[in-house]
C-alpha cells in the first residue's frame, strides 16, 4: 500500500506522530505498522552502534521490515532519524510507492524539549563518564532532506497538526 519514512533529529516528534496517526486509521479499519528505531535497536537491530556502516545497516534492516509490509498492503511507517540522504534514495527507489517526510524541528527547540536528556548528555564535556559521543545533529552529521514529500515543521505546529497533516497526505496517496 505505502510505505513512509519519518526523517528527524531525535525529540523531533515522529513517534508521537506515527501513533496519533495509527490512531487515525484504526478508526477507519486501515492496518497502519509502525516501524520504530528505538524499539528495533532493542530486537533486530541489537547490537549495532552508531558508525556509518552500523547506522546503514539499522536502516536497511528497518527498511527490510516495511518492504515486507508494503508487500502485503499494509501502510509501514519508518519511525527513525534515518540521518542519510543516500539511505533514504535507496529506500525510495524501491517502489514509487516509498515516500520520505521530513520532521522538521530547529535545534534549540529540540535542546529545550530534549525528552530523553540526549542533548543535554551530547553537549557535555569529552570524558565526562555521561557524555553521549556520536550523537546526531550535535556530534554526528545529519543530512537534511533535499526532497522530501512533506515537510511536518514540529517546532511551529502541534502534534496533532503535524499528525493531521500527515493523515491527509497518506490518504491522499492511497487512494
Amino acid at each position: 500500500m505505502l510505505l513512509i519514512q519519518l526523517t528527524g533529529l531525535s525529540g523531533s516528534g515522529k513517534t508521537t506522530i506515527a501513533k496519533l496517526v495509527k490512531e487515525k486509521f484504526a478508526t477507519q479499519n486501515i492496518q497502519i505498522e509502525i516501524i520504530d528505531g528505538d524499539e528495533y535497536r532493542k530486537t533486530l537491530c541489537k547490537g549495532l552502534g552508531f558508525s556509518y556502516e552500523d547506522r546503514v545497516e539499522n536502516l536497511r534492516r528497518l527498511g527490510f521490515v516495511a518492504k515486507l509490509l508494503l508487500k502485503h498492503d499494509v501502510i509501514s511507517i519508518i519511525s527513525a532519524i534515518n540521518p542519510f540522504e543516500s539511505i533514504r534514495k535507496e529506500l525510495s527507489n524501491f517502489s514509487p510507492k516509498v515516500k520520505t517526510v521530513w520532521v522538521n524541528c530547529d535545534i534549540e527547540t529540540l535542546k529545550i524539549r530534549d525528552p530523553k536528556g540526549l542533548y543535554k548528555r551530547a553537549l557535555l564535556p569529552d570524558g565526562n563518564p555521561d557524555k553521549v559521543y556520536h550523537f546526531t545533529g550535535i556530534s554526528d552529521v545529519y543530512e537534511f532532506s533535499l526532497n522530501p514529500d512533506l515537510i511536518l515543521n514540529t517546532d511551529s505546529e502541534s502534534p496533532e497538526e503535524s499528525a493531521n497533516r500527515l493523515f491527509e497526505f497518506i490518504l491522499n496517496q492511497i487512494k
